[in-house]
């Protein structure tokens, strides 16, 4: 029997559908045949690379969730709360993000590099006997908390305090999940537990400064002035979950690539800086980050249709990634691509502040992965994966191996 065509109407849905998350790339090339699509909700899908760059560098299209008629996320919270600087617009996102970036500085984040290694080193170090490692749970996701917790100066004994609430905040940014009552308090409860966790630390080194970047932002030293109190409660809470939420999906979904592309893993043995270019390539290939959401605060044409004032907007940025008409053989996992500006970490006033610190992190991760695991092999192909689209990657990635070496990587 002909299986009937669905309408372009109803293919996000299949999107956010958790039967497709192992593979959703069929649907983004099927929604990328109509560039701007009107979904059943009024929802409008951007799903080609020129199309999604447009609306990234436009004014007309705002990243505050309190300007949308849709419910706010526990990351938002209501109208009266203060958003994290990544959800507001400018001029205030622009001097908020001054202010964060002035402590938030290239040579903070290369005096981790070292540590990094060393927490790598362990991490592997402590599978060497057993044959098998879960890249998420052994590797993935301790690392950048424990950087994280590092960086911000947030102790690391507190991590399975944050862990809970992250997890639950998070969750209310994923359009699949419909949350109960019972669950949207959750989520609430653990912003109020996050909030006044940051208010006790940031106090503490108000009292007592220390090399971290929570005492950098209380003394704030910037010559424009300094984060509010709420604005810096806000940042600290942002940086602490983003700081390892998608990190965890780009060095899982790293080694995916690498395992079902052995001729790529082989050159990297050989060849090991490629690591840079081979995670720019996994970042364009298979990002952490697949889509975002917008509002639009004036009409706006685009592709043949206009997007009315006050609609949403879905920038599939991993579509955008797999575009024909920008990339050459899009669906191909290749490192050695020469022209790759993909929309890994976004682009325009919102370009991820923290890009360096996770490339530095996979850099790290991906090259200890190729150098020291002997023969390693998945498990399971596909993998199961975690419900949420947006920050799509595995839940567990199984991996047995051979032998665990002891190479040198300094």
């Amino acid at each position: 029997m002909v299986q009937a065509r669905v309408t372009p109407k109803k293919l996000f849905a299949q999107v956010l559908d958790p039967v497709s998350r192992a593979n959703p790339y069929p649907i983004y090339a099927r929604l990328r045949e109509i560039p701007v699509s009107e979904q059943e909700d009024g929802t409008y899908v951007v799903s080609t690379y020129r199309e999604i760059n447009l609306l990234l560098h436009d004014p007309r299209i705002s990243s505050d969730e309190r300007k949308s008629a849709r419910p706010a996320s526990a990351l938002t919270a209501t109208a009266a709360a203060t958003p994290p600087f990544i959800f507001t617009d400018p001029p205030l996102h622009t001097q908020l993000r001054r202010l964060i970036r002035h402590q938030f500085t290239p040579q903070r984040i290369l005096a981790l590099q070292e540590q990094i290694k060393q927490e790598v080193k362990a991490l592997l170090d402590a599978r060497k006997h057993q044959h098998q490692l879960d890249v998420v749970q052994d590797i993935a996701y301790p690392l950048p908390v424990m950087i994280i917790c590092q960086l911000l100066g947030v102790p690391r004994e507190d991590e399975p305090r944050f862990r809970g609430w992250s997890s639950a905040m998070v969750r209310t940014l994923d359009p699949t999940e419909s949350l109960s009552e019972t669950e949207v308090q959750q989520a609430e409860q653990s912003r109020t537990q996050m909030h006044a966790y940051m208010q006790q630390l940031c106090e503490a080194r108000r009292m007592q400064p220390q090399d971290d970047l929570c005492s950098e932002l209380v003394a704030g030293d910037d010559p424009d002035g300094r984060l509010s109190e709420a604005d810096l409660l806000a940042t600290m809470e942002l940086l602490l979950i983003a700081g390892h939420e998608t990190t965890v999906n780009l060095i899982t979904n790293s080694m995916l690539a690498l395992l079902r592309h052995p001729e790529v893993f082989d050159q990297l043995q050989r060849n090991p800086a490629l690591v840079i270019p081979t995670v720019e390539e996994v970042l364009r290939y298979d990002p952490p980050v697949q889509f975002r959401t917008r509002t639009t605060l004036a009409d706006i044409p685009l592709a043949g249709v206009t997007i009315p004032q006050g609609g949403r907007v879905v920038l599939l940025l991993a579509s955008g990634n797999h575009d024909p008409a920008r990339f050459v053989d899009p669906d191909r996992f290749w490192p050695e691509r020469k022209d790759n500006e993909h929309f890994g970490f976004g682009s325009g006033d919102h370009y991820c502040l923290g890009a360096p610190l996770a490339r530095l992190e996979a850099v790290i991760a991906l090259k200890a992965f190729s150098q020291r695991l002997d023969g390693p092999r998945l498990v399971t192909d596909p993998p199961p994966y975690r419900s949420n689209a947006a920050l799509r990657g595995p839940e567990h990635l199984q991996i047995t191996f051979e032998h665990l070496n002891n190479k040198d990587l300094s």
